[in-house]
């Protein structure tokens, strides 16, 4: 049993009600309560210096927090933590909200790519927070490459795999390229590509080069590392996670903290760092998932709230995630099935295609 639970079951029957009421009515309002509101909403009648006395012990554990000297109480991330794990109350999915997801995500034309953006808009649009969808990696096979001189300094890669999915990305040529060095630089790798997948060409790529030197001159063999190394590192794992609804994390102008905070959320949000972790989060078993505050190891210095699902392939098989970020007062309640449901949709509309 964790300390939370712990000191959960402990509680009596005043006090944990206390506590639910207080965590229940700041996830509404993100105001502080009082002991006088919440002596007209206790179950019992008492008075407030009771529900003051309470709330200082709560307050002594480390669930309560007073935000000034003279005002009410809101709970700490501790204290949110242990109503999620013990006292959330995770309703069923709205009609309503069903049907906006099912309208949204019923069309299962176009590429992967195409409807885990239009997930990402649905999610977004039904929970009025931001949304996080982490694309599969594409393990289909290649049919085709190119590069595409943009500038001097800019060029495009192709991808067109084999499932018609296409994919492409900006990196910076080498210098000297040529028009000629670049259609042999995607003839070289489009003669190696045949029957792989992408992760396949990586690792016979640099063998075929060394090989092969007679074949490709050294400025088409620079194009061809170049090239696909722009699907190495962190631009490959960044260019998997769609962000949506960033606009709904500003809600009403706030206090300067709440500002700071949602900026330091938008920076993480636009470099889109440690992606990798972001399915990690998933991994260690099915459902839903929730992480708030610093427990969240993607975006703790925004001190955010994230809730987060896999889905899974035919294979019964992880291969990416959906979730909503936002502040630590989320409606959980709500937000839980949306995002079960759209984890468990994006998953049958996978293996569908499959």
């Amino acid at each position: 049993m964790s300390e939370a639970s712990k000191i959960l079951n402990e509680m009596n029957d005043r006090s944990r009600e206390v506590f639910r009421l207080i965590v229940e009515s700041y996830l509404d309002s993100g105001e502080p309560v009082g002991s006088r509101t919440l002596t007209r909403t206790l179950s019992e009648k008492v008075s407030a210096a009771t529900v003051r006395n309470v709330m200082q012990d709560l307050e002594f554990l480390g669930l309560l927090d007073s935000p000034h000297v003279s005002a009410g109480r809101i709970p700490t991330q501790q204290g949110l933590r242990m109503f999620v794990d013990g006292l959330l109350e995770v309703g069923d999915l709205g009609a309503a909200d069903r049907q906006k997801l099912d309208e949204t995500l019923g069309s299962n034309a176009g590429d992967v790519g195409g409807m885990l953006d239009r997930v990402g808009s649905a999610l977004s649009h039904v929970t009025h927070g931001a949304s996080l969808v982490l694309t599969p990696k594409q393990e289909s096979e290649i049919k085709h490459i190119e590069f595409v001189s943009l500038a001097h300094d800019r060029a495009l890669v192709v991808l067109v795999f084999a499932d018609g999915h296409v994919e492409n990305r900006l990196f910076t040529p080498p210098p000297g390229q040529t028009p000629s060095s670049m259609r042999e630089a995607a003839n070289f790798l489009n003669a190696l590509i045949e029957g792989r997948t992408l992760g396949e060409v990586r690792r016979q790529m640099q063998m075929q080069i060394d090989a092969r030197k007679q074949e490709i001159d050294v400025l088409a063999r620079e194009m061809v590392e170049s090239g696909m190394a722009a699907w190495d590192g962190d631009g490959g794992d960044s260019a998997r996670l769609i962000v949506r609804g960033r606009a709904n994390l500003l809600g009403e102008p706030g206090e300067v903290e709440e500002l700071d905070r949602i900026r330091t959320l938008f920076d993480d949000l636009e470099r889109k760092r440690d992606i990798a972790e972001f399915l990690e989060l998933t991994e260690e078993g099915e459902g839903v998932r929730i992480f708030i505050g610093s427990e969240n190891k993607l975006f703790s210095l925004s001190g955010s709230s994230l809730v987060v699902s896999p889905y899974m392939n035919a294979d019964r098989k992880i291969i990416g995630a959906v979730g909503v970020i936002g502040p630590t007062r989320l409606n959980y309640g709500r937000i839980v099935p949306i995002v079960d449901y759209t984890a468990q949709l994006v998953g049958k509309l996978i293996s569908d295609r499959s």
